[in-house]
């Protein structure tokens, strides 16, 4: 049930005002996006959308109302700035923009000020988005704020790297210090080195590449220690909606994405999290990441991500509000309703939870009977919907056929990531002009409160 449970009555909700999703990760098959765009689209909104090209799987979504072929370099913050007015232009009144990626947000904090006639998104404190979304940075800002989390250094020599392994013991954790700026080697994010050999090799392939490394200590893990926190907050810091959930499966195995998720309240995670939001004035969509230490019993920090979780679809409240929808009419004058969390709903990456779950499989944590039954589980997927069918059927055409279309990938990376942007029609637009009607300016929805019990059934 995609709908909203605001009371009630008749609720006179104005989706005039357009949204904007800011892409500037050049990975095509990022799918926080789509979650956006169809969260959004669902409800009227007129969604538009950054893309690498127009086979982008999310490009094609039927609830998109234009698409922006471009992959501006993110450190050219004026080509950046100007892509963004031409947008607005063509767009030709204020959008709500929503970035999916760490490097749009610290764009939008840093630099994003000028842009605030054409776009409407939140305020943080400027510096607050790069501050918590480096990895040594955000060590060092839990250090001073007493907030549990990971030893963790970053080695400026081989020989401190291998210390640092002497004191903590291995596995470690290797991050890349500043992730969201491209490397010349595609390195993964985050990785886990499991001896001294290893370490070496990823300490000289960073040092190569002239990418930062941080080191962090490995928390021993197990089933129901992995979490992360989903959450918006207003102007004020005031955090609502606020959601837990359990990382039941990632990509790459035990150090990555989300593959398979579920919701799951924790108060205690919970307030510990909004406490720590309002210390920082933090203002905006967020995605944490933690891990439960049997050890002392705390929850500890591994990550802060200053925009959209890419499975932030996993969570709505009782009132049909997400964290995309809770900005959306925070910005645009809307009161937030209130809900409680939707507890057990499950999300599934179905072109990464396979290939995690083989991983698990050959560490014996996982077999075919244990994953089955996981999948009946998932409430949410990130591609596949009935009334959205063609991202996933690109999704599986690009996952099946890897080596047709990396070129193809590459083609529409040299056409648009350094040239100018192209703007073209989405389907909502399309079919809108077809059945000659324009998008509604305003409508008004019959609005029912489900009880909590029910709307965990009719999520399902």
């Amino acid at each position: 049930m995609d709908g909203w449970g605001l009371g009630v009555g008749r609720v006179n909700l104005d989706t005039s005002t357009p949204a904007v999703v800011l892409k500037l990760d050049p990975n095509v098959m990022h799918h926080g996006g789509l979650g956006v765009i169809r969260s959004l689209g669902r409800l009227g909104v007129p969604v538009y959308g950054v893309h690498e090209g127009p086979w982008a799987p999310a490009a094609n979504s039927r609830y998109l109302h234009g698409r922006y072929f471009w992959q501006p370099r993110v450190e050219d913050t004026e080509r950046v700035r100007t892509g963004l007015l031409r947008l607005a232009e063509r767009i030709g009144r204020p959008a709500v923009l929503i970035t999916t990626d760490d490097a749009g947000a610290i764009f939008l904090a840093e630099h994003g000020e000028d842009l605030r006639p054409w776009f409407l998104f939140p305020r943080p404190p400027t510096k607050l988005p790069r501050q918590v979304a480096g990895k040594h940075s955000l060590y060092e800002l839990c250090r001073r704020l007493g907030v549990p989390c990971p030893q963790a250094t970053m080695p400026e020599t081989l020989l401190e790297a291998r210390q640092f392994a002497a004191a903590v013991g291995f596995p470690l954790i290797a991050k890349l210090a500043t992730p969201w700026r491209n490397g010349k080697e595609k390195l993964r994010s985050t990785s886990i080195v499991r001896d001294r050999a290893r370490l070496d090799d990823v300490y000289r392939t960073l040092a190569r590449d002239g990418a930062g490394l941080m080191l962090q200590e490995f928390i021993p893990g197990g089933a129901g220690h992995d979490w992360f926190f989903h959450g918006y907050c207003d102007g004020v810091a005031t955090c609502r909606p606020a959601f837990t959930g359990v990382k039941e499966r990632s990509y790459p195995a035990h150090a990555g994405l989300t593959s398979l998720g579920r919701s799951a309240p924790n108060p205690r995670l919970r307030d510990e999290v909004t406490a720590l939001l309002a210390r920082l004035s933090y203002s905006g969509i967020l995605d944490l990441d933690l891990r439960w230490d049997a050890r002392d019993d705390q929850y500890k920090l591994l990550d802060f991500n200053p925009r959209l979780g890419a499975q932030f679809k996993l969570f709505r409240d009782a009132a049909g509000i997400d964290v995309v929808r809770a900005q959306y009419l925070d910005l645009t004058g809307h009161p937030i309703p209130h809900g409680e969390q939707v507890d057990g709903r499950g999300f599934l990456v179905e072109n990464y939870d396979p290939i995690s779950a083989f991983r698990y499989w050959r560490s014996h944590e996982l077999n075919l009977r244990s994953w089955m039954e996981s999948l009946r589980t998932v409430d949410e997927a990130a591609w596949f919907a009935q009334d959205d069918l063609r991202p996933f059927g690109l999704m599986c055409l690009r996952m099946g056929s890897r080596l047709a279309t990396r070129p193809l990938a590459r083609r529409y990376q040299n056409a648009h990531g350094a040239t100018e942007p192209r703007f073209a029609a989405g389907r909502a637009s399309s079919r809108a002009r077809r059945n000659k009607l324009n998008p509604p300016t305003r409508f008004e929805r019959t609005l029912t409160t489900v009880p909590h019990s029910q709307s965990e059934e009719t999520g399902k």
